[in-house]
């Protein structure tokens, strides 16, 4: 129980530190989305860890119904994420999301490999900055405090502090 209260309240302080319309910590708690779906991903997870794949199946489902974001339950999502109006966000299964990482609304994690027992989905590095839209498919890697622009497609892996945009991606700033 002490895991997951360090874990919201991470969630909780990113919400405040990272958005300028959030105040507190309890309108963070009430009214951000983000901080909703993840605190319900921290428990769906945990049961898919234990084999209870129903149970986290039927959070993961509810959560998507309740906030418009879809976690699958056996995503591994580090520490203190912040999503920004998160309607439309999707993250896949087998996708790596580490600590304070920034997703905005309409990302879109996925996969292009059908095979059940592969890696399909994108590792966002910690720090990394996904912009509105954007869409990162497949195996690859978002480096470290990386950013991806906005309305962006993503289809090979972007190094550590780099800013990356455009349809397919390019890099503009290393």
């Amino acid at each position: 129980m002490r895991q997951y209260i360090k874990y919201i309240d991470g969630l909780l302080t990113s919400a405040v530190e990272k958005d300028p319309a959030t105040t507190s910590k309890l309108e963070a708690y009430l009214f951000t989305p983000g901080v909703q779906a993840l605190a319900n991903h921290y428990r769906a997870h945990r049961l898919f860890k234990k084999g209870k794949t129903f149970r986290a199946l039927m959070i993961a489902k509810k959560s998507r119904r309740k906030t418009g974001i879809e976690i699958h339950p056996a995503a591994v999502i580090g520490e203190r994420v912040f999503i920004d109006h998160g309607m439309g966000i999707v993250i896949g299964g087998t996708a790596i999301v580490e600590d304070d990482v920034t997703i905005y609304h309409g990302v879109t994690l996925g996969g292009i490999d059908l095979s059940p027992d592969s890696k399909r989905h994108p590792t966002v590095k910690k720090g990394a900055m996904l912009g509105a839209g954007s869409t990162i498919l497949g195996d690859i890697t978002i480096g470290k405090n990386s950013k991806v622009g906005a309305n962006s497609l993503v289809l090979k892996d972007v190094p550590d502090n780099t800013t990356a945009v455009g349809s397919p991606v390019r890099i503009i700033k290393h």
